[in-house]
């Protein structure tokens, strides 16, 4: 008696099995065509980082149209400085990021965070000078502003007008009362 795994009959009906349960796993499963961005709520995240540092931050004063906020952290930068990080999906579903820091020399925070020590311009948002940077290869581009003891920064594959958007929305925050 014959195997019934044994020889190509056997290989082509276990192969048949196989695609036939692919096909019904497929039909059962559901599936959504609609987009599905994860909404991440910063304000804890911000009044967090706004509590641990010592320095007045920005926040944007309120999302801008159509943007999803969709990721939020404090981590240690080179320095040990606390940095925030808040990302958006545009409204145009690119990426663009607000960072900010007090990590030293600001230059150097500047670059890693642009992936390029190369300003090609500047650019004036609500009158206030924002050093401009682009990396083709990563199709980044960053503006970057150098406050006295902070660092403001918006990158991200999103076009210069939306990036502009994210960093005429900051507003300074004021320091908790204790």
């Amino acid at each position: 008696m014959r195997r019934f795994t044994q020889g190509f009959y056997g290989y082509a009906v276990a192969l048949g099995v196989c695609v036939v349960a692919a096909v019904l796993f497929l039909l059962v499963t559901p599936q959504s065509r609609e987009e599905h961005i994860p909404r991440r709520e910063y304000t804890i995240t911000v009044a967090n980082f706004n509590r641990d540092v010592t320095y007045k931050i920005w926040e944007p004063a309120q999302d801008p149209s159509g943007w999803i906020p969709n990721s939020n952290r404090i981590v240690k930068g080179a320095d040990g400085s606390p940095t925030l990080y808040l990302g958006y999906a545009t409204a145009s579903r690119e990426h663009a990021m607000f960072v900010q820091s007090a990590e030293q020399p600001a230059a150097g925070f500047a670059s890693r965070i642009a992936n390029s020590d190369k300003v090609i311009g500047t650019q004036q948002i609500d009158g206030q000078p924002w050093e401009k940077r682009f990396r083709e290869d990563k199709n980044q581009r960053t503006l970057v502003r150098t406050l006295p003891g902070v660092t403001l920064i918006v990158t991200g594959t999103a076009d210069w007008p939306e990036l502009a958007t994210l960093a005429s929305s900051l507003k300074e925050l004021s320091k908790p009362t204790s």
